[in-house]
């Protein structure tokens, strides 16, 4: 798969567009508003298009877009460009400023938001990965001899498969936690990492999985 379309123009869509590009991969960016990507466009050499442009060109998927529009933009990609394609899924259920440091989500306990969307969109192999580390540590993390942990989930596995290869050209180590359930705790993640750099301790961190 060398052809990568990232629905999304914020800085996680730039950054991992640009990761996979220094990578030998061609990537093509999906927004609603082409122009504010021609910056990135003429620095990073990667193409800018529609979200169903995005979606049809792509091989492998990745959804980089607010968790509360992330239902819309996929239907403006329109299924039949995603169907039975990966989806690396980076969202977060974020619903309103933090309090005290802690983000609120739209979703509870007992479901995710990556949940919702395989049901909605069955067809597609949605993966869960890169929604809890900062965009400045999600290609090629730096924490000395120390390699991070990037926790996975998804229904497929040749899906997950196709992104533990992606986190290891990354720089990362995988944890797979099995099933879209696992979602549910996954994506909390991105409340208890943000914790610290909303209380002002800075944001250069990321998890690691211990084993004895």
């Amino acid at each position: 798969m060398k052809k990568v379309g990232i629905l999304g123009s914020g800085i996680v869509a730039k950054v991992l567009g640009s990761g996979f590009i220094k990578n030998g991969y061609e990537v093509m960016l999906g927004t609603s508003n082409t122009q504010k990507l021609e910056d990135w466009k003429a620095v990073s050499g990667g193409k800018v298009g529609s979200f169903e442009e995005a979606a049809a060109f792509g091989e492998l998927l990745v959804l980089a877009a607010k968790g509360s529009v992330a239902h819309e933009v996929l239907q403006s990609a329109r299924e039949k460009n995603f169907n039975g394609k990966t989806i690396i899924d980076a969202t977060n259920p974020i619903s309103g400023a933090p309090m005290h440091g802690v983000l609120p989500y739209f979703t509870d306990y007992n479901e995710s938001l990556m949940e919702r969307l395989q049901k909605q969109f069955p067809e597609a192999n949605f993966v869960k990965a890169y929604n809890s580390v900062g965009n400045a540590h999600m290609v090629n993390p730096s924490f000395g001899d120390i390699q991070p942990t990037m926790f996975i989930c998804g229904n497929n596995e040749a899906a997950k498969k196709t992104v533990r290869d992606v986190n290891t050209m990354f720089g990362w180590e995988t944890e797979d936690l099995g099933t879209a359930e696992a979602a549910r705790a996954i994506e909390p993640l991105c409340m208890l990492w943000c914790i610290p750099g909303f209380l002002g301790g800075g944001w250069n961190y990321a998890f690691k999985l211990l084993r004895k």
